[in-house]
């Protein structure tokens, strides 16, 4: 049996991605991504304008007249969710974690699947595989899915992407759509995520806080690293400081774009701040226009 409270939250979460799903998404998801080939659908006679590739030679040897065969877009897909779960998840100094919106976000991409048919399934990560969920279709699998998203409770804090990557290669076998949802507090998953690029199509969602470029000047500060569980104490009233740490952080993500755009994965930059609603369309659109 399942706590009122847990379908209650479950059902909030339904009901705010749910609106996002049908009055601001509409088709783009399903414009965005397509199927994974063309499937035969019938022969009919050939009219004037009709490509001759299509000619289906042995009906028109039988029948006498040209027939061309006509096929329709496979669209069945398979959306894999890779969610990173580890503890740098939970932080975010406005009203909202970089975990809530990862929640939000799943629930978002999880709805526009079921509804065009998709296929979904989820994998949480930290430094290991905390849980994995095969995808199939339908609403109650994508209940099921949220309702993990919102209580799983991960085993260990760190961050290790490439054993999540190497895992995924391992599961799931058909070409699939996977979304990696994480703030990518690792390096070692560069090359991994190469090889999963090429047999399948990978969208990289990095999840960040203002705060983490912006240190407020509030004098002798604790920085505490939930991963590592290490702290430190710092003089955030040195201007010197503050800048520096800006500097790492923003190359650090000049290093992660550029790699993305050299290797062709498709890279969606969300803050906690403004959220995760126009990010996600500029992708759609970017995604449909090429």
């Amino acid at each position: 049996m399942i706590p009122q409270e847990i379908l209650q939250k479950v059902r909030l979460i339904e009901i705010k991605t749910r609106h996002v799903v049908n009055d601001i998404f509409g088709g783009e998801y399903h414009s965005a991504f397509k199927g994974k080939g063309m499937e035969f659908a019938e022969v009919r006679e050939y009219v004037p304008g009709d490509d001759i590739r299509d000619i289906d030679w042995n009906v028109t040897a039988r029948t006498g007249k040209p027939f061309i065969k006509k096929f329709d877009e496979e669209r069945e897909l398979t959306v894999m969710l890779m969610i990173d779960v580890s503890a740098s998840g939970f932080y975010g100094t406005g009203d909202t974690l970089k975990s809530d919106l990862m929640v939000e976000l799943s629930s978002v991409l999880s709805f526009s699947a079921i509804k065009n048919n998709d296929k979904v399934g989820l994998i949480l990560f930290s430094d290991k595989i905390e849980k994995f969920i095969p995808p199939q279709k339908g609403k109650s699998h994508v209940m099921r899915i949220i309702r993990e998203l919102i209580f799983y409770k991960a085993e260990d804090q760190q961050t290790d992407l490439s054993q999540a990557i190497e895992f995924v290669q391992k599961v799931i076998k058909r070409k699939s759509v996977i979304f990696l949802l994480s703030d990518y507090q690792d390096v070692h998953f560069y090359k991994p995520l190469c090889h999963l690029n090429n047999k399948h199509d990978v969208i990289s969602i990095k999840f960040d806080d203002s705060s983490e470029k912006e240190i407020p000047n509030l004098g002798m500060i604790k920085l505490h690293d939930s991963e590592t569980q290490r702290s430190i104490w710092v003089d955030s009233k040195s201007k010197r400081l503050r800048e520096l740490m800006k500097i790492a952080v923003l190359e650090n993500d000049k290093t992660l774009k550029r790699y993305f755009d050299k290797n062709k994965i498709d890279f969606i930059p969300i803050n906690t701040e403004s959220g995760y609603i126009e990010p996600l369309v500029s992708f759609f659109t970017r995604r449909i226009s090429n």
